[in-house]
C-alpha cells in the first residue's frame, strides 16, 4: 500500500489529528498532511518506526503487504433510501481485490437475500457505468436514491430485479433513464458477511 493510504487508514481508525501524528513522529502537521496527500511518498526508517509505535503495527510490513479500501456509506437492498457517501471505515483486501474494486458499501434491507446479500453485509464495488445484463449493480435513482439490484436490459428497458419475492421489480424506459435519471454507478464484485458480536 502507499504511504498516503496508510496514513489515511490508520488516522481514520484511531481518530487522530494531523498534529497528534506529527508530534508522535517528530514532524510538523503540514508534513503529515503532505504524507497523506501523497506529495511526500517515502519516509525514513526511523519515522516508520515511530509510526509503527503510534499505530501499533509494523509500518514497513504494511507498506509492502497490506491493502485497504474505504467503506463509503450505505446502500439500500430495497428502495427509498437516500444515498449516503460518508467515509465510515476501511476494510483490508487482497492485492487482487485492491486492483479490481474501488470501495465498500454497507447494505440495509433484505431485498437481495436470494443473492446472499443480507442486511448489514458489506458489498465490494467496482466503480463503473456499464454492466452486462444480469449483473448485480449499484444504481442511483433520481440523483439521491441508491439501491443494489440485479440489472437486466431487455427490449429498451432497464429492469431492476430484487432477489426476494416480497419486493417488486422496477422497470425504466429510455426516457426514465435519461430524465429521472437512472444511473448505474457500480458493479458488485463480492459480499462480506458482517457478524455481530454478542454482548
Amino acid at each position: 500500500m502507499k504511504l498516503s493510504e496508510l496514513i489515511t487508514v490508520f488516522r481514520t481508525r484511531d481518530q487522530l489529528s494531523l498534529e497528534t501524528i506529527g508530534d508522535a513522529v517528530g514532524v510538523s502537521k503540514s508534513t503529515v498532511s503532505r504524507w497523506e496527500t501523497g506529495v511526500i511518498k517515502k519516509i525514513s526508517l526511523e519515522k516508520q518506526k515511530r509510526l509503527s509505535d503510534l499505530f501499533s503495527i509494523d509500518v514497513p510490513e504494511y507498506l509492502e503487504h497490506h491493502f485497504f479500501k474505504p467503506v463509503l456509506g450505505v446502500v439500500k437492498a430495497g428502495y427509498d433510501l437516500l444515498a449516503d457517501q460518508n467515509l465510515m471505515s476501511y476494510e483490508e483486501v487482497s492485492k487482487r481485490e485492491y486492483d479490481q474494486g474501488d470501495y465498500f458499501l454497507e447494505v440495509k434491507g433484505d431485498s437481495m437475500v436470494g443473492a446472499r446479500i443480507h442486511d448489514g453485509d458489506l458489498i465490494f464495488v467496482k466503480h463503473t457505468a456499464v454492466l452486462a445484463s444480469g449483473d448485480i449493480g449499484v444504481v442511483l435513482i433520481n440523483g439521491d436514491e441508491a439501491t443494489v439490484k440485479r440489472v437486466v436490459m431487455k427490449d429498451d428497458l432497464l429492469i431492476l430485479e430484487s432477489a426476494n419475492p416480497d419486493y417488486e421489480t422496477r422497470y425504466f424506459n429510455e426516457d426514465d433513464v435519461m430524465n429521472l435519471p437512472v444511473t448505474i454507478i457500480g458493479k458488485v464484485l463480492n459480499v462480506r458477511v458482517v457478524f455481530e458480536s454478542e454482548a
